[in-house]
């Protein structure tokens, strides 16, 4: 069948056979099929929706157009999380450190920047020297020796998920279940997992506002994946605020690293984290109970066996050896850095966290178009919790900003994200749900 004839039909909503989507799937690997002609798929199935067998046909083709990884090798559990995407949103680079210090191994495949969302393969370039595409020997050498390694999508690992993902970034086509569920788990199944846990994000700064729609995504990841063989969990959490105190690239690098050094204790972020370190920890069978396993992953934390683990991950992918004790030689700092100032006083009520993410972007820390370059230095830091009491004058947040011009407008645009109220504002849970198969 012509792909115009797979967009024409999935466009008038019928359902589309399984051989159908693995032949469009398979003409997006082989570049027969255009962009314009990818970007009109999937426009159509963000309109049309796809039916649950449709969902695991697109996530089998997508899984299927590369190769598969076979981990039989390595005598650990084979673990993985992974995030719908956030402001903020730095757990995976501490997530998979203390995962591997408690026993698992833990071949990450992340993504780059997604819409108003940053991207863990962002984040890492501001390492020097991090190689986020290495070859698949060092993949395997690094996940065997260090027990966890974080990359992109290699040209042999779910390549037409890789296409996809690009154009979906720029034609406002990135919150869409079928395409959602295809795109994280063809990425994951094509890894060899044995279990995972998905961090599905609700909230102002999420993809997915409302928490009926999150819940729905949540389910669809978690019965394909299991209807896949991989034993998968999901955990939907609160995203109405940035989830670090920082938001950005090397920024978030520069926050994980005080967070693994544990001077984030107490905060959202920790908790969040060892959150997902526990489930990954029951998932796999290290662990017979939650508690045991927060417990395990604190004590990682806490006795720096994580932090090494980083260390030693960065250095085996070609980063500094000594990047957790001397990480302001090698990120770079932006030439300019101002504070922000509370307009009012009272307490912080709620902010835009979708308009922070796009602040960063405009600040040159994010993409319009899938080639743009990016600044790795700009972005927020020192950002406080909503809750917290401010007195008129008191410094809120910081912008790291590559000129004067663009921190007046990154100060100006972050002050104005942020709403001040006479009132404490009710506190909010960090995880809404917990959904199993």
């Amino acid at each position: 069948m012509l792909p115009q004839e797979t967009i024409r039909r999935k466009r008038n909503g019928e359902p589309l056979s399984r051989e159908e989507i693995a032949r469009f799937i398979a003409g997006i690997t082989d570049g027969s099929v255009s962009e314009g002609q990818v970007a009109a798929f999937a426009m159509a199935v963000w309109f049309k929706g796809m039916a649950r067998e449709e969902t695991v046909a697109l996530t089998l083709a997508m899984r299927d157009s590369g190769d598969v990884l076979d981990w039989s090798d390595i005598d650990r559990p084979i673990a993985d999380k992974h995030s719908t995407g956030g402001v903020g949103d730095n757990v995976s680079l501490m997530l998979a450190p203390i995962a591997a210090a408690c026993g698992l191994a833990v071949p990450m495949i992340s993504g780059r920047g997604l819409g108003h969302t940053g991207g863990t393969l962002d984040k890492l370039e501001s390492i020097p020297g991090y190689t986020i595409m290495p070859s698949a020997a060092l993949f395997r050498r690094t996940v065997k020796d260090v027990g966890c390694a974080i990359i992109g999508q290699t040209a042999a690992l779910a390549p037409a998920d890789k296409r996809i993902y690009a154009i979906r970034d720029v034609t406002a086509t990135v919150d869409s279940v079928p395409l959602i569920t295809a795109s994280i788990l063809s990425k994951k199944l094509a890894a060899g997992l044995r279990s995972l846990v998905l961090d599905v994000k609700v909230g102002n700064g999420a993809f997915m506002a409302d928490a009926a729609e999150a819940e729905v995504l949540a389910r669809s990841l978690v019965e394909v994946a299991n209807g896949a063989g991989v034993k998968t969990s999901a955990l939907i959490t609160d995203m109405n605020q940035p989830l670090a105190d920082a938001a950005g690239n090397a920024v978030e690098i520069a926050n994980c690293l005080a967070f693994l050094k544990g001077e984030k204790a107490g905060t959202r972020l920790e908790r969040i984290v060892l959150a997902f370190a526990a489930e990954m920890l029951v998932s796999s069978g290290l662990e017979a109970d939650l508690a045991a396993a927060e417990a395990k992953a604190m004590r990682a934390l806490s006795s720096g066996a994580a932090a090494e683990v980083f260390g030693r991950l960065v250095h085996a992918l070609g980063g500094p050896a000594d990047i957790v004790e001397r990480a302001d030689t090698y990120l770079a700092a932006a030439p300019v850095i101002r504070p922000v100032f509370a307009a009012e006083s009272g307490y912080l009520a709620s902010c835009d966290t979708r308009g922070i993410g796009l602040a960063v972007i405009e600040l040159g820390g994010g993409r319009s178009r899938p080639d743009d370059a990016i600044d790795h230095r700009v972005g927020f830091d020192r950002l406080l919790p909503l809750g917290t009491r401010v007195e008129r004058g008191m410094e809120i947040g910081r912008v790291h900003a590559a000129n004067e011009a663009d921190a007046a407008r990154g100060v100006e645009r972050l002050g104005a994200l942020y709403r001040v109220s006479a009132e404490a504002p009710a506190s909010a849970a960090e995880i809404l749900t917990r959904i199993s198969a």
